[in-house]
């Protein structure tokens, strides 16, 4: 419990400075924008209280908004995956449920359920981003494509990051 209160605040500026300072400076082709930082949401321990986990989406999702001067878009996109990452976790779940205190990660759930997981949430948040910034469905399928383009390039970017910071001991 302790390394959690040590661990999770570190995270937290981690991944907004990782985002702010060298993330949001990379486009690639227009269309494609990694997004490393939703990683810090869906990390956060599976029996952690709903109500909590949009708290410190909404928080977490300003204070990238507050960087980037994006008027709430990220705070809303990221209380949206926080809204869908329970119906995320029942979907996904194993036969006998999740261990208690376990994050979702590639070394508790295995690389296949966590890839899964990650593509789910990742798109669901780009969706709702990109679609917020639009705000009209007249460029659908461009809107789609920047969606499409950017989850893949984001689940890329989240699998390599998963894959540096996993345990050892991986559940296949």
């Amino acid at each position: 419990m302790i390394k959690n209160i040590i661990t999770y605040p570190f995270q937290f500026v981690l991944f907004v400075l990782l985002q702010v300072l060298i993330l949001n400076n990379i486009q690639l082709g227009g269309t494609i924008n990694p997004f490393l930082y939703i990683l810090f949401i869906l990390w956060l321990p599976i029996e952690t209280n709903k109500a909590l986990v949009m708290g410190i989406a909404f928080v977490f999702g300003l204070s990238i908004d507050v960087f980037t001067d994006t008027m709430g878009m990220h705070a809303s996109a990221c209380v949206f995956l926080a809204f869908a990452r329970p119906f995320m976790l029942n979907i996904l779940a194993p036969r006998d449920g999740y261990e208690l205190n376990v994050s979702p990660t590639a070394g508790a759930l295995g690389w296949f359920w966590f890839i899964r997981y990650a593509a789910i949430g990742i798109f669901l948040h780009h969706f709702f981003l990109f679609f917020v910034e639009v705000f009209r469905f007249t460029e659908f399928f461009d809107t789609m494509g920047r969606v499409l383009a950017s989850s893949v390039f984001s689940l890329l970017l989240i699998s390599l990051a998963q894959f540096f910071t996993s345990n050892t001991e991986e559940k296949r």
